[in-house]
């Protein structure tokens, strides 16, 4: 364990890619097996189940450093983070073990069965027995909030420089469906079996946002566009006879889709298609609400297929014949997609997205300008002898979005972050006027700088009205410019709307709480764009 929180203070300490490349290098060539095995699980988001509930953290860490719970529940928002505050808080150690992070991870997953007094006795034991540092990263473990700052690219690529194994062909063998009680660190890495998961994707290709005129990429002829549909990124596979789906997350989601268990009627085997999920009825796509209906669900009722059918729209293949073709140009692999595609029949569960052809960039900026007439967010702009790489990398894949939807909204409540700026107001509910009322109607987090936000924090403080436990109601004085990407009708909310990612893109100094919009103007954008 003390390597472990060794590694996980120096990545935590430097901002700097190399100094964290190095650190988590030595690790893997050092470390033993099992817990490197662990390590690459909770860098790439496979953490241990939460034995315990955060309520019996608390009341354990106070009553062992002696403390009155209300006490510890005001030190904990200053802090910012349970896990450290609980670690500040506790007595130092009787006695330090040296036992391993796969240890310390098999004690806390054989909570789950123990009852309340014996999962406590462990835990105090534990803590009894770990310093500072490493109680910190124990906490972390138990609470299942375990967040080391590092992508799972630059782990890979770590794990590389440690192994001698190409980083792409890693990132391979990372996806999928693996755990640490599934594999081992050989297995997974050093020594995989091609047929152990075939269920296995392939890394996704990503784009960045595009920050400058599309006539900086070049001539238009080496370009091809895409609409950019407002659906969840899927990888559909087929292989030895099954079918599987794969969301951009790593997360296995075959059975929320049960219109592609036909794939294999249709598509041959040894055939790896990305593209887009979407809810579609009678030739166009269904907001975003109606896809989110289905989401997450592992049984699908015969209402909801018919209310939401989902199709993937294909936009790119990546295995044919079970042959890996993502080294082949996007031109190459869009006309095999389009021969694969074409020929199926009409109520088949894939489609091939519109065709967006244009000679120049002034053609095709009219064309963007018409996204959301054609339920898109804009669009994809990918380089025709592109192969399809692993990950987000500048050059040949851009994402060119339409400029978001806007309302100005009245602060209402704030309340305090975490981690960094757990000390200042980040996260602020806002509201739209109804005659003489304010109808909250979202939250924002982001969007600030921090200068704003530590000038927002200091008029907070003194213009608090109530206190609601953490949340804080403030006077309706301050007007911000609120951006969000869709907008959707919801009956959870009090405004009747729900919008999609919304956050704060300007304060608005020169306008008057008085003059923010209207509920009016909110149905209006929901009847417009909804």
């Amino acid at each position: 364990m003390k390597r472990f929180a060794d590694l996980f203070l120096t990545l935590d300490q430097t901002t700097s890619t190399s100094a964290r490349v190095a650190a988590l290098a030595t690790y893997f060539a050092t470390a033993p097996e099992p817990d490197r095995l662990w390590t690459i699980a909770l860098l790439s988001g496979r953490r241990p189940k939460r034995t315990v509930t955060t309520t019996q953290l608390r009341t354990w860490a106070a009553e062992r450093a002696g403390i009155p719970l209300w006490l510890f529940e005001e030190s904990y928002p200053i802090v910012g983070d349970l896990a450290e505050t609980i670690a500040l808080i506790l007595p130092p150690p009787g006695a330090t073990t040296d036992h391993s992070l796969s240890h310390w991870i098999d004690s806390i997953r054989a909570l789950a069965p123990l009852p309340e007094d014996d999962r406590k006795a462990a835990i105090l034991d534990a803590w009894d027995s770990l310093t500072p540092p490493q109680r910190f990263v124990f906490n972390k473990l138990i609470t299942g909030g375990f967040r080391m700052g590092v992508s799972q690219k630059l782990m890979t690529r770590a794990l590389s420089r440690a192994t001698g194994i190409d980083e792409a062909e890693l990132a391979h063998r990372l996806m999928g469906d693996w755990t640490p009680d599934s594999h081992s660190f050989a297995s997974l890495v050093t020594a995989p079996d091609p047929t152990a998961n075939l269920s296995r994707p392939y890394p996704f290709c990503l784009a960045y946002g595009l920050e400058t005129p599309p006539e900086d990429l070049g001539p238009p002829e080496d370009w091809a566009a895409e609409w950019k549909w407002d659906g969840i990124r899927g990888q559909l596979i087929l292989r030895a006879g099954e079918h599987f789906l794969w969301s951009r997350g790593e997360e296995l989601i075959t059975h929320s889709y049960p219109e592609f268990a036909r794939a294999a009627d249709f598509l041959p085997d040894g055939t790896v298609i990305d593209g887009e999920l979407v809810a579609w009825t009678d030739g166009a796509p269904l907001p975003f609400n109606a896809l989110q209906k289905r989401i997450g669900r592992k049984s699908v009722s015969a209402k909801l297929l018919r209310e939401a059918p989902v199709v993937l729209l294909a936009y790119d293949l990546l295995e044919e014949g079970g042959q890996d073709i993502r080294a082949l140009p996007l031109e190459d692999r869009t006309a095999r997609l389009r021969r694969l595609i074409a020929p199926l029949p009409a109520d088949a569960p894939l489609r091939l997205p519109p065709a967006i052809a244009f000679t120049d960039w002034a053609e095709l900026h009219a064309l963007r300008d018409t996204s959301r007439d054609n339920a898109a967010e804009g669009l994809m702009l990918k380089r025709r002898a592109a192969p399809y790489r692993e990950g987000r990398r500048k050059g040949d894949w851009w994402k060119w979005k339409i400029d978001p939807l806007t309302i100005d909204a009245v602060m209402i409540y704030a309340q305090q972050g975490h981690g960094r700026r757990a000390n200042l107001f980040t996260d602020f509910t806002f509201a739209v006027r109804d005659g003489d009322a304010l109808v909250p109607f979202t939250k924002a987090y982001s969007g600030l700088t921090d200068a704003e936000f530590n000038k927002i924090t200091a008029w907070v403080r003194q213009n608090t009205l109530q206190r609601f436990g953490p949340v804080r109601q403030v006077k309706p004085h301050h007007v911000f410019e609120i951006a969000f990407e869709g907008i959707q009708e919801s009956s959870r909310h009090k405004s009747g709307v729900a919008l999609r990612f919304p956050r704060m893109s300007r304060w608005r100094h020169d306008k008057p709480a008085s003059e923010a919009n209207t509920l009016d103007d909110l149905k209006d954008m929901l009847r417009t764009y909804g």
